[in-house]
C-alpha cells in the first residue's frame, strides 16, 4: 500500500488536478497586468476596511489593465449571516468598487474562473487534498477534539509553544496501512498538511507595504480539510489564489504572520506565490489615544452608515485614496477638476503604521465632490437618498422644475458653494427657500432699530428691486439705498470714518438676506432673489416688518 491508495479511499472521486489546471488557464492579460481579489466572509455587516480593502485592489488592478474580483469565503458556515453575500456585493457596488468578476448581489456568478464562492468549490479542494496526499505531503489525523485539549495542557505545563507539530504530531507517524484500516472501520478524521518547515530557521520575505520581513519557518501541520470536507481558510484560498490566477494578494496586516505558512503551501502544492500587501488598519482617534476602527465601537465604521448618512461614495473614495497615499492631496490641490482615476496610486506609499480615521476631514472632502455636482446630479442624489430615508424632504422634492432652480444656485461658477457635505443636509440647506418650510428668524447684528429695518426693506422691495437687473446693477442699487439711508456704500469707507455712518452697506445686505432667508449665511442672495421672484420677496418682507 502506498500514499496513492491512501489518497484514494479518502476521495475517490475526486478528479486529477490536471483537469483543473487547463479548466482555468492563465489569464490573457497583457504583461504586467495585475490580478487582485477581495475575499471577505459574509459573517455580518461590510466594514468600511473592507471597502478600503477592494479601493485598493480595484485601483492597483485598473491601473494595470487587470482583473479585480470578489471571491466569498464561507468555508466557516456556523458563522454565516442571512444575505451575507448580498450584503457584501451591494456594499461594494454602491461605493464604486464592483468587481469586474466575482459573487454578485443575486448570489450568482460572472466570470469564468468560478465558482466564486468557496463552499461550491468542495471538490476543487478535495482534488488539491488528494494530490497532497499522494505526493506524500498530507495525512488523516485521527486526533479527537479532547485529544487536541489534553496536549494543549500539556504543552501549557511545559510551557512551550501550543500547535500541531513535531513530537506533538502522533497521527503523522502513523503508517498507511493503520490510517486506511481505520478509515475503513469508519474512525473519523481530518486531513492536516505535512509541514517540512523548522521553526529554527527563517525565511525572509519582501511584502509591497511592510517592506522586507523576516519570520521563522512554519513547522505546524495544519488542517487543511475539516470533518465536514470543506477546507481551512488557509488551505482554500491557497488553492483559489492559484487557480484564479491571483497575482498580487492585497489584504489586512492582521495576516502578515500568515505569511510563512501561505509561502510553504504554495511551494510544496508546486504554485508559484503571488506578492503580498498587507494594509494597516483605519484608526480612530480615541481621547489621544490611536486604536483601530471598530464595529462595535464606531458607528462609521460599519459601511451602511454612509449610505444613511447620505455621504455620496465619491466623496468616500475620495477620502480613502487620501488617507491611502499622502501624496494624494497635493494631486487633488493641483488637478482640481481631474478624475479621481488619473491619481497614480502606489501599493508601497501606503503607510506602514495605518492612517488615522478623520470624520470632518471627510465632510469636508464630501463638500467639495458635491459642490462640483450639477443642480441635475444634486437633485437626483439628494431625492434617492430621501425616497429611502426622509419621506418629508422626498415630498418636498416632488416639483423638479423648481427644486433644480433651488439647487442650482451659486452652481457651477469658479467658486460654487459648498454648503452641503452628505444628503441629510439638504433639508437645513434648501428649506428656506420653500415658503412652506420658511421658519423666519431675525437677528440684524448691527442694524438694531426696528424702525430703520422697516425702511430698508419697504425702499428695497418699492424703489430698487427689479428682476431683471443683472447681478452688478442689483448690487449699485444696494449701495445707492445704503447711501441714500445714512450707511457707508463701501466698507471700507465706514472703517476709514466709522463715526460719520450708521453702518455699511454689508449691513444692509444682512438685513435684507435675513428677512429673506431667516439667516445671515446664505448662498448668493441676488441668485436666491431671482428665484424667489418679487412677489414672494414683498411677502417675507412684510413677514419681517411685522
Amino acid at each position: 500500500m502506498n500514499y496513492k491508495d491512501l489518497a484514494d479511499l479518502i476521495f475517490p472521486d475526486a478528479k486529477d488536478i490536471k483537469y483543473y489546471e487547463e479548466k482555468y488557464p492563465e489569464r490573457n492579460l497583457k504583461e504586467g497586468a495585475v490580478v487582485t481579489r477581495i475575499a471577505p466572509s459574509p459573517t455580518g455587516v461590510m466594514h468600511m476596511g473592507g471597502i478600503y480593502q477592494a479601493l485598493i485592489a480595484k485601483t492597483v488592478a485598473r491601473q494595470t489593465e487587470g482583473v479585480f474580483f470578489l471571491r466569498i469565503e464561507d468555508t466557516d458556515q456556523k458563522r454565516e449571516v442571512e444575505n451575507g453575500t448580498y450584503e457584501i456585493a451591494t456594499a461594494c457596488e454602491t461605493f464604486g468598487v464592483g468587481p469586474d468578476e466575482g459573487r454578485t448581489a443575486n448570489d450568482e456568478d460572472r466570470g469564468s474562473y468560478g465558482p466564486y464562492k468557496q463552499s461550491l468549490r468542495k471538490e476543487i479542494y478535495q482534488a488539491y487534498a488528494k494530490y497532497l496526499i499522494e505526493q506524500g505531503k498530507a495525512y488523516p489525523c485521527f486526533c479527537t477534539a479532547e485529544e487536541i485539549e489534553e496536549m494543549r495542557k500539556k504543552q501549557e505545563a511545559a510551557k512551550v509553544r501550543p500547535g500541531y507539530y513535531g513530537v506533538w504530531a502522533k497521527c503523522r507517524t502513523i503508517p498507511i496501512e493503520e490510517s486506511m484500516k481505520r478509515i475503513k472501520a469508519g474512525e473519523k478524521f481530518i486531513v492536516r498538511f505535512k509541514s517540512p518547515g523548522r521553526e529554527d530557521r527563517k525565511i525572509k520575505h519582501h511584502d509591497i507595504i511592510k517592506g522586507n520581513v523576516t519570520f521563522p519557518e512554519n513547522d505546524q501541520d495544519i488542517v487543511i480539510i475539516k470533518a465536514d470536507g470543506l477546507p481551512t481558510y488557509h488551505f482554500a484560498h491557497i488553492v483559489d489564489d492559484h487557480l484564479m490566477r491571483t497575482t498580487h494578494v492585497i489584504r489586512a496586516d492582521e495576516w502578515l504572520s500568515s505569511v510563512p505558512l501561505h509561502l510553504q503551501l504554495f511551494y510544496e502544492m508546486g504554485f508559484k506565490a503571488p506578492k503580498y500587501a498587507h494594509i494597516a488598519p483605519i484608526m480612530k482617534n480615541d481621547n489621544g489615544n490611536k486604536r483601530k476602527l471598530s464595529k462595535r465601537k464606531d458607528p462609521e465604521a460599519a459601511a451602511s452608515y454612509y449610505d444613511k448618512a447620505g455621504i455620496p461614495a465619491l466623496a468616500v473614495r475620495e477620502y480613502l485614496l487620501n488617507i491611502a497615499n499622502s501624496n494624494f492631496e497635493n494631486w487633488r490641490r493641483a488637478n482640481k477638476d481631474a478624475n479621481i482615476e488619473d491619481f497614480d496610486f502606489k501599493l508601497n506609499k501606503m503607510s506602514v503604521s495605518g492612517a488615522l480615521f478623520d470624520m470632518v476631514k471627510l465632510l469636508d472632502v464630501s463638500k467639495s465632490v458635491i459642490s462640483k455636482y450639477t443642480a441635475e446630479e444634486v437633485y437626483e442624489s439628494a431625492l434617492n437618498w430621501a425616497q429611502k430615508y426622509d419621506e418629508d424632504l422626498a415630498k418636498t422634492l416632488e416639483n423638479k422644475e423648481y427644486a433644480l432652480k433651488v439647487f442650482g444656485i451659486e452652481r457651477g461658477n469658479k467658486k460654487p458653494r459648498k454648503d452641503i457635505a452628505k444628503w441629510s443636509d439638504v433639508k437645513e440647506n434648501i428649506y428656506y427657500m420653500y415658503d412652506e418650510k420658511f421658519e423666519p428668524k431675525y437677528e440684524y447684528q448691527v442694524i438694531n432699530e426696528k424702525q430703520d429695518v422697516d425702511t430698508i426693506l419697504k425702499e428695497y422691495i418699492e424703489n430698487y428691486y427689479d428682476g431683471n437687473d443683472d447681478k452688478q446693477t442689483w448690487f449699485d442699487k444696494i449701495k445707492e439705498l445704503s447711501g441714500k439711508l445714512g450707511y457707508a456704500k463701501e466698507v471700507k469707507e465706514f472703517k476709514a470714518n466709522p463715526d460719520k455712518y450708521k453702518a455699511h452697506v454689508g449691513d444692509v445686505s444682512t438685513v435684507l438676506r435675513v428677512a429673506l432667508t431667516g439667516r445671515t449665511n446664505t448662498p448668493d442672495m441676488y441668485e436666491i432673489m431671482q428665484v424667489l421672484g418679487k412677489e414672494r420677496i414683498e411677502a417675507r418682507f412684510k413677514l419681517a416688518m411685522k
